[in-house]
């Protein structure tokens, strides 16, 4: 039996009849579906429906303006993108866009996706260095963003990153304490993790030890604010525990790159505009035009408005000062509604509602309702 204590995003006690019956549905007999893992096992987990739209998923080495080229690309190509995350960590990035059309052809016609996949290749071998290789796979269907993404970066072995990792990212009072014992009595391995709380730790931390193949059995929650400690116990799916000092130093590094990946720190650039082919084109060829590199952001449909999120730094990965921000928020707000914020470290912000598309990891407050104002 599992018992969860929760909160909204602001702390508060969830009072909302429509919340806890989705919760309680999702977490129901009924919400165990698993009819699409069926068709698209190694695509997901969790199951969110995007209709008939394609699902386009990228992974290769990151620079500056990377993001930028590939929207380019799907705006010429005329695929507009109504749905996205995308990561980095380590120099690496991971994407999972949702595309539709706006022309008369198939979506999933063989001879579009393969100009796309060339295209978009092109643009992510032309930064690969050494034995890694980019990717470009097409599904229709169903997928979960955050599970997916924690997927591509572990099978592309983001946590043996060569200390890409900056001191704007951690500092060593703020990096995860991961330690792993011995329960002799019970046979189990103890993972203890202790950082500082966010929306989906969890999520995360669980999301990783699965992909290693290890089973929790037990696990203790808690979190006194600003800190969490966690403690799993746990042992690999064949009943061993984590014997060796290398086995547990993998762990480790796996358990820190999952928490990492989705820390944002510095400044948020928040969007809400009218949805249309090429805007997201648009605003990350003026982030790149003013020197911005995109290390974390989301991308969401309601009705007819796109709303988009983008965590920025500038090219060497430095803080981007907020004088230029404010210039940038100014230059966009001429044709849609922005909010700029600084962004508190190891921050993560709660998913925004969304129609018929994946939700995605943010929230925009109420940027939207100013957009309708």
């Amino acid at each position: 039996m599992d018992v969860f204590h929760v909160t909204d995003q602001q702390g508060k006690k969830i009072t909302d009849s429509k919340t806890i019956d989705f919760v309680e549905k999702a977490l129901g007999p009924k919400g165990q579906s698993t009819e699409g893992v069926k068709n698209w096992p190694s695509k997901r987990v969790g199951v969110h429906s995007v209709g008939d739209h394609t699902s386009i998923e990228l992974i290769g080495r990151d620079r500056p303006g990377l993001l930028s080229e590939i929207s380019a690309v799907l705006a010429s190509l005329h695929f507009n993108v109504v749905a996205a995350e995308v990561w980095t960590h380590n120099r690496r990035i991971a994407c999972v866009l949702y595309v539709s059309d706006t022309t008369t052809q198939p979506v999933d016609h063989p001879n579009r996706l393969c100009l796309m996949e060339e295209q978009l290749n092109n643009i992510l071998r032309g930064c690969e260095e050494g034995d890694k290789v980019a990717r470009t796979n097409f599904s229709m269907g169903f997928t979960h963003m955050d599970r997916r993404l924690h997927q591509m970066l572990f099978a592309d072995r983001d946590y043996e990153g060569s200390g890409a990792t900056t001191d704007a990212d951690y500092s060593s009072s703020s990096r995860p304490k991961i330690t792993i014992e011995r329960c002799e009595e019970k046979g189990y391995s103890v993972v203890s993790v202790r950082c500082k709380d966010r929306a989906k730790l969890m999520f995360d931390i669980v999301c990783t030890l699965t992909d290693m193949q290890y089973v929790v059995f037990h696990a203790t929650i808690s979190s006194d604010a600003p800190y969490a400690s966690q403690e799993y116990f746990i042992r690999h799916m064949d009943g061993c525990t984590l014997d060796t000092e290398g086995e547990k130093e993998r762990v480790i590094k796996c358990i820190e790159a999952a928490i990492q990946r989705r820390v944002s720190e510095g400044v948020s650039l928040e969007l809400c505009a009218k949805d249309r082919v090429g805007l997201l084109s648009e605003v990350t060829r003026i982030l790149r035009e003013n020197g911005l590199t995109v290390c974390r952001a989301g991308i969401s449909t309601r009705g007819e408005q796109a709303l988009n999120v983008f965590y920025v730094r500038d090219a060497s990965g430095n803080p981007v000062d907020m004088k230029t921000m404010e210039a940038l928020r100014k230059e966009i707000g001429k044709t849609m509604v922005v909010e700029v914020k600084r962004v508190p470290g190891n921050s993560s912000i709660a998913p925004a509602e969304t129609r018929g598309w994946a939700k995605t990891s943010f929230f925009f407050g109420n940027l939207f309702e100013k957009f309708l104002a």
